[in-house]
């Protein structure tokens, strides 16, 4: 273990799903040796006062949950589409936590708008909906790969969560027809079990029956069908959270109807094991 402390950074509007994703953050950093700073956006400076009486009732609300996690507050004047990812920056986030439908009324968590919050910045998201967290955290993961190799990178981060919560993991890839395509998806499902046994996790491998073009139902009802606690994805080109294997159903996977968090991150230019670490 390193001497970096694990922040996690939670954009707040004080609505019931920004609580819900409060209380994920006072799990999480229990589990991981972490700290969380809650974030309030305001757009005018005269908003500044009335944001901070509102984020030390926050903070009392989660050092009610858990009195041993510090929590820090932080208020910031602008937009939410470039503050989070600089609040993010400047505390030097490990992890965001937010809910699907915080900042009331700009619906910046669904669609396209889901991606441009979470471009703007290199940290890891979780996104959560009002399905409230495990005592004892995520104990079954699932992890779409596909073609694309930078899905790779995410297991670093999906093996440091299931160390932390004793986890399961749970890959998939779509069924695939073409033989040179369905090689290329068995490569990957042997990396994904060569890097999880290597590092004592648990895990089993599963080719859905549907093609790529149903992949993204075929991992919904795979993570409702293992009773997952947390789907991890990544965001590629174009907004195109699934790559080579569809269109982007962001939207989808997000606000899932079970309500599963989903953890989404940005690739990193070089290398395809590496990445992000709760270290």
């Amino acid at each position: 273990m390193s001497a970096k402390k694990n922040k996690i950074l939670v954009p707040t509007d004080f609505t019931r799903v920004a609580d819900n994703a409060i209380s994920h953050a006072m799990v999480l950093a229990k589990h991981i040796g972490g700290e969380v700073y809650l974030l309030h956006v305001v757009p005018k400076q005269n908003e500044v006062d009335e944001a901070r009486r509102k984020l030390d009732m926050e903070t009392g609300r989660a050092k009610a949950l858990d009195s041993s996690v510090p929590v820090h507050k932080l208020v910031r004047v602008g937009s939410i589409f470039d503050d989070i990812g600089d609040a993010a920056a400047e505390i030097d986030a490990t992890l965001i936590v937010m809910g699907t439908h915080g900042m009331r009324g700009m619906q910046f968590i669904t669609g396209s708008n889901a991606l441009r919050v979470i471009t703007s910045s290199n940290v890891p998201f979780i996104v959560v909906q009002e399905r409230p967290i495990k005592a004892d955290g995520y104990n079954s993961i699932v992890v779409p790969l596909d073609l694309h190799k930078e899905t790779r990178q995410k297991l670093t981060l999906v093996a440091d969560m299931a160390k932390y919560f004793k986890s399961k993991v749970h890959l998939i890839t779509p069924s695939e027809s073409d033989e040179f395509l369905h090689k290329q998806l068995v490569n990957h499902i042997k990396f994904a079990k060569q890097y999880l046994d290597e590092r004592g996790i648990e895990h089993d491998a599963t080719i859905a029956k549907e093609d790529s073009g149903d992949f993204v139902k075929a991992v919904v009802k795979h993570a409702i069908t293992v009773d997952a606690d947390a789907l991890v994805i990544m965001n590629l080109a174009q907004g195109n959270i699934f790559g080579l294997l569809g269109v982007p159903y962001e939207q989808e996977i997000i606000t899932n109807q079970a309500q599963i968090p989903v953890m989404c991150m940005n690739p990193r230019e070089t290398g395809t094991g590496g990445g992000w670490s709760f270290q």
